[in-house]
């Protein structure tokens, strides 16, 4: 295995605070692999709070990080103990924790990653850089197999994670949700359901509301619009506290649900839809860069409505 390693990063060195630098790796050890990566995507979500510096502290926060948790690449080198694995192969990689002093938050927007087997995916070739797509096609997956899970009836968001949720549903053998979406130009390519503006939408019945939107204004909506007895399933991420009035939620007998972090059962029941030809990973990704490109990029990806999912393309990158 190979030692003195060294990557190209992104590193976020504080709020709004972006650079592409030369970081030293940790050294492989047995039971690592090295992987050198293809593609990382860029997540509006959980990224967009680290760069903007509103990420709630947890153990572990702070600057500065490499972030990333969505990518693409192949194998250059297997430590001794690694048989499962074969060098040259294609693999998803969850993010890594391999910079040093550097946090990796979670580690995966780099040109090369030191990361233990276990915790890589052998994707199929074909899949390419749509293999980033993958963490959040778990998320929806997580959200919609939780053993007290509803089929959702309603969608609220049409960006990349209100689509999958749509698109794993019908996968999974669910009815046609509807989805609402504000921005008139996030309403297209909408495959085997319904998206419509709120306003639009004059049903108070729904028996299951997945809100994906992150607005945390969100619940008194869905309370007016739920059948009673009907489940409100947040399973998008919330920095502010979130609030309802208590009456309307009384007289529906309301539940709410919060969908947490995917499994990696989650990533292998929806690797396997992928692969069965049950779940597209199709017209998601809409915009690409250049790692070098890296400071353009970010800023696009959290500034452009346009954007539904930017990647970074590491393969050129010395």
């Amino acid at each position: 295995m190979a030692q003195g390693l060294n990557t190209l990063a992104v590193v976020i060195e504080g709020p709004e605070r972006l650079a592409l630098n030369r970081l030293s790796l940790q050294s492989p050890a047995s039971d690592d692999v090295v992987v050198d990566v293809e593609w990382s995507g860029i997540s509006t979500g959980t990224e967009r709070l680290l760069w903007s510096g509103r990420m709630p502290t947890f153990p572990g926060m702070g600057y500065p990080l490499v972030p990333g948790y969505e990518s693409v690449g192949r194998i250059r080198a297997l430590g001794a103990n690694v048989s499962a694995h074969r060098v040259g192969e294609r693999v998803f990689v969850p993010g890594a924790r391999c910079f040093g002093e550097v946090r990796g938050l979670f580690g995966g927007a780099a040109s090369q990653l030191v990361v233990p087997a276990q915790r890589v995916m052998s994707i199929d070739e074909s899949l390419g850089e749509r293999g980033v797509l993958l963490a959040l096609a778990a998320t929806a997956y997580h959200a919609l197999a939780a053993h007290d899970a509803a089929a959702p009836d309603l969608i609220v968001g049409h960006g990349v994670l209100g689509r999958l949720l749509a698109r794993v549903a019908l996968a999974m053998g669910s009815p046609a949700p509807t989805v609402w979406e504000r921005n008139a130009k996030r309403r297209d390519d909408a495959q085997g359901y319904l998206v419509i503006a709120p306003e639009d939408d004059a049903r108070r019945d729904y028996r299951a509301i997945y809100d994906v939107s992150g607005d945390v204004h969100i619940l008194d909506a869905a309370v007016a619009r739920l059948a009673p007895g009907g489940q409100i399933v947040l399973a998008g991420f919330y920095v502010e506290p979130l609030s309802f009035a208590f009456a309307p939620a009384f007289m529906r007998e309301a539940r709410i649900r919060i969908a947490a972090e995917w499994k990696e059962s989650d990533l292998v029941a929806v690797l396997g839809h992928v692969q069965a030809g049950r779940l597209s990973l199709d017209g998601l990704i809409t915009h690409r860069h250049d790692a070098e490109a890296a400071g353009t990029a970010y800023r696009q990806a959290f500034g452009d409505p346009e954007c539904l999912k930017m990647i970074l393309d590491w393969r050129y990158t010395a």
